[in-house]
């Protein structure tokens, strides 16, 4: 069987092109930029680093990006005054919560007090009852952008059968609505699920979102399904993802790489949900 390669990181090199062109044909209209702020609370290595990434996508594209770093002891009461600051502020059209945060901030508290208006992550309760609803809003980027990746490559989405694992707040739960909003029938597998495996052989489509290193072998996958992988797992030489690459994909029809596949469709989700929250502000 020959296996199609969904490619993350072509998908989203053409997104930005295409989002940079807007901003560049909008700016010359109104001298205006979109505006994305990205909140970090102490010097977590990993955060730092996606932090950075963020800001370099976002002016790669022409955004006006501003990166606040918080000391690792602020208290949540001084982070909520950051976020009150970049609420009121004319030139921040999106705010990004950098998780995690450290223990002692209380982030539920952070993200009732963030506008929703410009809560490009999407998780706000206010964004989630929206997406609950199937009403437009802003969605968290790893969901959508495995939805805009399967769009890209034309998979077929409604009456198809799709097994999510994992059901965490920021993919599977999310995931699971957008998919059923496309028509399709959903099921999720999560930590307490009896027999995964048996539900995982009946999908048309499967999206790993666990965290498990070669958590998906090849003997729970229909052939010729689509395999969606979101796990971002650091082993010796590398990161590998929730699935086992080299014996999964000789028996699917398509799959994403881990690197390559989901990482960079949610930065480019995060800079389209920006730059849909700038057209909210300011009109097209």
């Amino acid at each position: 069987m020959q296996t199609e390669l969904l490619d993350g990181k072509l998908t989203a090199q053409s997104i930005r092109q295409e989002l940079a062109k807007k901003i560049e044909e909008h700016y010359y209209r109104t001298n205006l930029r979109p505006g994305l702020a990205v909140v970090l609370v102490g010097d977590d290595p990993a955060s730092k680093i996606y932090v950075r990434n963020k800001h370099r996508a976002s002016t790669q594209v022409g955004m006006e990006s501003r990166q606040i770093i918080l000391p690792d002891h602020s208290t949540t009461s001084q982070v909520l005054e950051t976020i009150e600051m970049l609420n009121q502020d004319p030139s921040v059209h999106g705010i990004l919560m950098q998780l995690p945060v450290p223990p002692h901030v209380d982030v539920q508290v952070i993200l009732r007090h963030l506008d929703p208006r410009k809560d490009v992550d999407g998780l706000t309760a206010t964004n989630m009852g929206l997406l609950m609803a199937g009403q437009p809003g802003l969605r968290p980027c790893t969901p959508l952008g495995i939805i805009e990746l399967l769009d890209r490559y034309q998979v077929p989405l409604a009456g198809k059968r799709v097994v999510v694992i994992g059901r965490s707040q920021l993919v599977g739960r999310p995931l699971a609505l957008m998919f059923i909003q496309r028509d399709a029938t959903v099921t999720i597998v999560h930590s307490k699920t009896e027999a995964p495996r048996e539900i995982t052989r009946d999908a048309d489509i499967v999206v790993a979102a666990v965290g498990r290193v070669n958590l998906v072998q090849r003997d729970w996958i229909k052939p010729g399904s689509t395999i969606v992988d979101v796990g971002i797992n650091r082993v010796d030489g590398g990161i590998v993802g929730d699935v086992d690459f080299s014996n999964v994909a000789p028996v699917c029809s398509r799959i994403t790489p881990v690197p390559g596949g989901i990482g960079p469709m949610t930065i480019a989700m995060l800079l389209a949900n920006t730059w849909h929250a700038f057209q909210e502000t300011v009109g097209s």
